[in-house]
C-alpha cells in the first residue's frame, strides 16, 4: 500500500520544488510547470514524489521538444534501435543533467543521481540551499525608495 510523507514534508518536498524551478528558470533554462501539457514544450521538469520510502522526494529531468519525442517514439515503435536519433536524444538527457547538476550545486543545492531504473536521466534533490534568499533576489542597492534619488554622475548637472 502506498504512503504518503506528512503534511509537513510534503509541503517542505513542494517548497523546495518551487526552489528549483526558480533556480533553473533563472539560468535561462525552459521549465515545465505542473499542469502543462506536455505536448506543448520541452524543458526542465520538476516533479515531486510524495512517497514515504527511499524513492521519494524531489527529482530533476530534462524532456526533449515534443518533436523530438514522436520522432523518438516512432523509432521504438518501428524498432529501428540503430537509429541515430536514440542516441542523440540519450546525449541531449546526459548533457543537461550535467548542466542543471551545476547550475543547482551553484546556487546551493545538493543534487545527486536519481540511482533509480524507473527515473533514468534525473536527478534527485536531496536539500536546498542554506541561505534565505536565492542570488538572483533584488539587492537592497537596487529598491528605489521613495525621495531617493540616484548620486550624480557629474553630467547634465547644473550648477545652479
Amino acid at each position: 500500500m502506498f504512503e504518503r510523507v506528512s503534511a509537513e514534508e510534503s509541503e517542505h518536498q513542494e517548497a523546495l520544488a518551487s526552489k528549483v524551478r526558480n533556480e533553473l528558470a533563472a539560468a535561462g533554462l525552459p521549465v515545465l510547470t505542473p499542469g502543462l501539457d506536455r505536448l506543448l514544450a520541452g524543458g526542465a521538469e520538476v516533479e515531486v514524489d510524495h512517497g514515504a520510502d527511499a524513492a521519494g522526494g524531489v527529482y530533476v529531468g530534462w524532456s526533449i521538444s515534443p518533436r523530438l519525442q514522436e520522432c523518438t517514439r516512432r523509432a521504438f515503435r518501428l524498432r529501428l534501435l540503430d537509429d541515430p536519433l536514440l542516441r542523440h536524444s540519450s546525449e541531449i538527457a546526459t548533457a543537461m543533467m550535467q548542466s542543471m547538476a551545476a547550475i543547482l550545486a551553484s546556487a546551493g543545492f545538493t543534487v545527486e543521481d536519481a540511482n533509480d531504473e524507473y527515473r533514468p536521466h534525473q536527478l534527485r534533490v536531496v536539500d536546498g540551499p542554506a541561505r534565505p534568499a536565492p542570488l538572483w533576489t533584488l539587492r537592497d542597492e537596487e529598491v528605489t525608495m521613495p525621495g531617493w534619488q540616484a548620486a550624480s554622475t557629474g553630467e547634465g548637472d547644473s550648477a545652479d
